[in-house]
């Protein structure tokens, strides 16, 4: 433990970083990230906490035929969507991680 920090300095701290984690959580089930496959045929929307918000195709995707190349297009999107959101959930809870780490929360 660090000099002058004492278990309700640490608890205090512990509290605030509860909330500040809670608030992020709450700021990425809001955040969207839209990802677009086969030159904009499919589009998918997806939040920070990766919650598939629309799935949108192009009519005239449909219209072709061709369910190997929908369903690869699909697959496709959905996967970079996750990516995306995984990023930006990285950087916003990265710094709250990086505090609970070698020298965080008072430790050394």
């Amino acid at each position: 433990m660090a000099a002058g920090k004492g278990p309700l300095d640490m608890v205090k701290q512990l509290r605030q970083m509860q909330q500040q984690l809670a608030e992020a959580r709450e700021s990425l089930a809001t955040e969207m990230v839209e990802v677009t496959t086969g030159g904009g045929a499919v589009r998918i929307k997806m939040s920070g906490t990766q919650e598939c918000h629309q799935v949108v195709i192009d009519p005239k995707l449909l219209e072709q035929g061709d369910a190997a190349m929908l369903q690869d297009l699909v697959l496709l999107a959905i996967n970079q969507a996750i990516h995306e959101s995984q990023v930006v959930a990285a950087r916003r809870l990265g710094p709250m991680a990086s505090a609970l780490g070698p020298g965080g929360m008072g430790g050394d």
